[in-house]
């Protein structure tokens, strides 16, 4: 388990150096995790070293938010004179990355839609 976290540390470190070193306008950790997803493709048995670490993380997710939520509550004030601004931006960018998932679909999707219907 240690080494997995080890693993998933140095990931997160390797993003943080290269957004940091180019000026990336990326999240250290995101690209750290673009970074993991590429070596589990090419080595396979990193996948199975962070499984079970990956599984805890999972199993105990809820708690990654109490921050969050420790954070909406101490800004309520801020929340109630923005809710307007606020409930704008949420509905509009929860249709934009549905359109967005919808379109990428489409264009992924392979193109024999229509003639599984012609089929006997």
């Amino acid at each position: 388990m240690l080494e997995a976290a080890t693993w998933l540390l140095i990931f997160q470190l390797a993003g943080e150096i290269i957004t940091r070193l180019f000026g990336l306008p990326l999240p250290g950790p995101v690209l750290g995790m673009v970074l993991l997803v590429a070596a589990m493709s090419v080595r396979p048995t990193l996948a199975e070293k962070l499984g079970s670490l990956v599984d805890g993380l999972l199993a105990n997710l809820g708690l990654l938010f109490v921050p969050a939520g420790v954070g909406v509550s101490l800004h309520l004030g801020l929340l109630r004179a923005e809710w307007l601004p606020i409930l704008v931006a949420l509905i509009g960018s929860t249709i934009a990355g549905i359109v967005v998932t919808a379109l990428v679909y489409d264009a992924l999707s392979p193109q024999e839609r229509g003639q599984e219907d012609k089929q006997p």
